[in-house]
């Protein structure tokens, strides 16, 4: 079956069934030297491991984590990196009644319908314990992305009715909370409705919200492969998700322009957008929570210039004290809220910006 990878130059391709005998993923295009462990791994997966509280499924799995390929001495080496997660407590005869009939709100009748043939164990490929490929693949591109100084943040922002209050919410309290809430109290309330809820027999919804902090600007295409048309389509092939949002998502479709541009200044200061200017990424913070919002009038544009150049920009670039864009500056200087990154880092990065371009491309004299 296709689709079942993702990524262009950081490619993961996912295999396995909630019933066979696992799951996992093989990651292409890692670079070199990135310090790897299944230790790092692991941390990721324990986060999602089924079974540890009362409000996730009774399943109990220790999705303990085997690095196949890829990583020798704790750095990996540049080739395809292959994990598994065995399967150890599937109980297949539990779902043998309803191998005559489809659940609603599952892959049950759309995979009978594509290939005349389900595995009806769990939703067999359909199954969220797909995911465990997905985590897997994600703290490597965490631990890459750590290397270039860009951090991702995520979180449960609702569940139910229960939003947390920003007010009350603090990073710390994401491990302490057993469904990784960062306001605590909301997080009670929240147990309370899903124990409620459980007893009613029924099931509840809610919002993830994500934060990448540190993003250089030029990363996303102009056209189809917009950086948040990545990000949506790769949020959308999560089982159950149903809606994305970035910035102020929906919201912006009822402000003016005046109220959603938001101005660029040295340091991140995104208010409404939050995310990507023009569709690739700015040097800002992106927050995924996608509706297009009205364009700003002259009025309410508030262009803003960097020092070093004459002439209101908008792209998104930074000047240093001696008037150079960053890369430019014969003194190597760092731009104002940006971590300095070594050579080998810096590669990387102008390596994915400048991807697809044509051959003897350079940078314009004017960034």
């Amino acid at each position: 079956m296709a689709g079942s990878g993702f990524g262009t130059i950081f490619r993961i391709n996912t295999w396995g069934e909630s019933h066979g005998e696992g799951v996992g993923v093989v990651i292409d295009g890692c670079p070199s030297g990135i310090p790897l462990s299944e230790a790092v791994v692991q941390e990721y997966l324990n986060r999602r491991r089924p079974g540890q509280t009362r409000y996730s499924t009774p399943r109990r799995e220790n999705d303990r984590v085997v690095i196949q390929s890829g990583v020798f001495e704790g750095l990996t080496t540049g080739t395809p990196i292959s994990m598994a997660v065995y399967n150890e407590t599937q109980r297949s005869s539990d779902y043998s009644e309803i191998a005559g009939y489809y659940r609603p709100g599952h892959a049950d009748f759309t995979f009978d319908a594509k290939y005349g043939f389900r595995d009806y164990r769990g939703g067999g490929r359909s199954s969220g314990r797909e995911t465990i490929g997905r985590v897997a693949a994600g703290a490597v591109a965490c631990a890459l992305l750590r290397e270039l100084g860009i951090e991702v943040f995520a979180y449960t922002a609702s569940i139910g009715p229960v939003i947390s209050n920003p007010a009350s919410s603090l990073r710390e309290n994401r491990e302490k909370s057993p469904l990784f809430m960062l306001d605590l109290d909301a997080s009670a309330r929240a147990e309370d409705y899903l124990l409620e809820t459980m007893r009613q027999q029924d099931s509840a919804g809610g919002i993830i919200e994500c934060s990448v902090t540190g993003m250089p600007a030029g990363i996303g295409e102009p056209v189809f492969d917009k950086l948040d048309a990545c990000l949506a389509r790769a949020v959308f092939s999560v089982g159950a998700v149903k809606g994305f949002e970035l910035g102020s998502g929906f919201g912006a479709a009822s402000l003016r322009g005046s109220e959603n541009n938001d101005c660029f200044l040295g340091q991140a200061d995104p208010v409404h957008s939050k995310g990507p200017a023009d569709h690739n990424a700015r040097r800002f913070s992106d927050h995924s929570k996608y509706p297009r919002p009205a364009r700003p009038r002259d009025r309410a544009a508030r262009r803003c210039c960097y020092r070093g150049h004459g002439r209101p920009d908008l792209s998104g670039r930074a000047a240093c004290r001696h008037g150079f864009t960053y890369g430019k500056c014969p003194k190597l200087c760092k731009i104002p809220g940006r971590p300095g990154l070594k050579a080998w880092r810096r590669h990387i990065l102008l390596y994915i910006v400048r991807r697809d371009k044509p051959p003897g491309w350079r940078p314009s004299p004017h960034r």
